[in-house]
């Protein structure tokens, strides 16, 4: 990829990043929230597989497949047809969504309590944890809706090239989150209700707010709501063409996710763990993998329908590899600095010392996966946009497989741990072979500087993460004050952001140049050429 592609590859990632970073950290608000009112036992253990039933359909139907198919078709009907048939195809599909998805949240209603034992059966040996997950999911049950809808908006506001807003919507669900939170807590607590409801009805908000948000932007592009039902509108076809293999190979995620569940609610708290652990770990998947992604498919998706794949490939390689030069040094950093993360985030209220210690030997299993877990978000979509869905979901299948296999072989040694790191295996597994596929579809990448990159950045990040686990020991990381332990933390991290540029300037890792131009521009230091 040629510097002016890698500039706008960058900047445009740099936007989405941006978005994405207020969105995360409140997440992360919102995680310390629920950490500090609820713990990490019985009713967080319930909520989060109450939640996971929405996730489990929003993946396969929403965000994932629909986002991978949407967007290319949206792209091709734009280009060939104009503007007016791009939103009236636009329309045609929020209207089959409201169907297909609303029927689908009247089943989650009427099945939830079954779907909770098949989820998670260990918690029939706690009484009413069953019943108590079921009642969440009800509540919750038209999220799936509401995440559609909005994935939909993001889409088509990608390929006008409005990156920022889309990615900002799901700061506005967690801010929302929150305020209804807090706000409905102490009702339900006066009400004599489980206040784990809070937390449901807060999620609820949330994500009617992450969809509503993305309309005004899009209405100044010309788009108009008049959801229309047209399942014979060639659009949609071509799209459901595209999404039904998807769907199937996402499938095969969702059955990694359940084994999970299954084999974690043995453990009184373990649920909660993992998920306290893989939100963490979200943080940079979102930032790099995401964001990076996200601009990535909007791109092959024109250099596809051009076909022009010299270009898709230079494109594909310069995304890979700015998210290794991101990826490794994160992974370093969350491993060597887990404890003290989760400590300053966590560690107040009903969330306990042991629950800090549990958390973090889990965000050090899910770390080892996260570079591979970002590259996927880039890999997996070119697939679709090149027409190919059958690959990933012959992948994705073949990965079961192996998730099933390493958790039965992890678990009797680190127990809950073991899910997590099978799960980066996973990952592992499926960015290489996907890799090696897509290298031979595409001519090679041979002369695209990946596998330099890969090898520079990994030592730069094993630079970078002993440092930093060495300077946390020596400041005041046993201090019982939290604002002493988190001023300390900023320290070190932002120390292991200077020793990443340094590592990288030192090794001639190019991809670091764009990068901080995009920074130095952010922060009004540097001039738009």
């Amino acid at each position: 990829m040629n510097q002016a592609a890698d500039r706008s590859l960058a900047r445009s990632a740099g936007a989405v990043s941006g978005a994405t970073m207020i969105s995360r950290v409140l997440g992360l608000a919102r995680e310390s929230v629920v950490a500090g009112f609820f713990g990490a036992g019985t009713e967080t253990d319930a909520f989060n597989i109450a939640f996971r039933i929405p996730n489990l359909l929003r993946d396969l139907f929403a965000e994932g497949a629909l986002s991978a198919a949407f967007v290319p078709t949206f792209t091709g009907t734009l280009v060939r047809e104009g503007r007016q048939s791009a939103w009236r195809f636009a329309n045609a599909v929020l209207g089959t969504l409201l169907l297909i998805l609303g029927a689908a949240t009247l089943l989650i209603v009427a099945g939830a309590k079954l779907v909770v034992i098949i989820l998670a059966s260990g918690f029939s040996s706690s009484p009413g944890k069953v019943e108590l997950a079921a009642a969440l999911a009800r509540v919750m049950s038209p999220v799936l809706l509401f995440v559609a809808l909005a994935a939909v908006m993001m889409g088509a506001l990608n390929v006008f090239g409005r990156f920022f807003l889309p990615a900002f919507a799901p700061a506005v669900f967690n801010a929302v989150n929150i305020a209804v939170t807090l706000t409905l807590y102490p009702v339900a607590r006066w009400m004599g209700v489980t206040p784990i409801y809070a937390l449901a009805m807060g999620v609820l908000a949330g994500v009617i707010g992450q969809f509503v948000v993305q309309l005004p932007p899009a209405m100044r592009l010309g788009y108009r709501f008049r959801p229309r039902l047209a399942l014979r509108d060639p659009g949609v076809r071509r799209m459901a063409a595209l999404m039904l293999p998807a769907v199937i190979g996402l499938a095969a995620t969702q059955i990694n996710i359940v084994v999970d569940g299954q084999f974690a609610s043995r453990w009184e708290g373990a649920v909660s763990w993992l998920q306290y652990a893989f939100r963490l770990m979200y943080l940079p998947i979102g930032l790099i993998g995401v964001a990076i992604g996200t601009v990535s498919l909007t791109g092959v998706s024109r250099d596809a329908a051009a076909g022009d794949i010299d270009a898709l490939r230079r494109r594909l390689a310069g995304a890979v590899r700015l998210i290794v030069v991101l990826a490794l040094p994160a992974t370093a950093g969350l491993i060597a600095l887990r404890e003290p993360i989760i400590r300053v985030l966590f560690q107040r209220g009903l969330f306990e010392a042991r629950d800090t210690k549990a958390t973090a030997a889990v965000l050090m299993a899910y770390a080892v996966g996260l570079a591979a877990y970002s590259c996927l978000k880039v890999v997996v979509p070119t697939f679709y946009a090149l027409g190919d869905t059958a690959t990933p979901v012959r992948v994705s299948f073949a990965s079961v497989a192996i998730k099933i296999a390493a958790s039965f072989a992890l678990i009797p040694w680190l127990r809950y741990q073991g899910l997590a790191l099978s799960t980066s295996l996973v990952a592992v597994f499926n960015v290489l072979v996907l890799w090696g596929i897509l290298s031979k579809r595409v001519g090679g990448f041979r002369g695209q500087g990946v596998g330099s990159c890969v090898l520079r950045s990994a030592c730069c990040a094993l630079f970078m993460g002993v440092c930093c686990g060495l300077l946390w020991r020596v400041g005041p990381h046993d201090s019982a004050s939290q604002v002493i332990a988190a001023a300390w933390l900023g320290v070190v991290v932002i120390s292991g952001i200077v020793l990443t540029i340094v590592g990288a300037w030192a090794l001639r890792i190019e991809e670091v140049g764009p990068l901080m131009r995009v920074v130095a521009r952010r922060l009004g230091l540097q001039r738009e050429r």
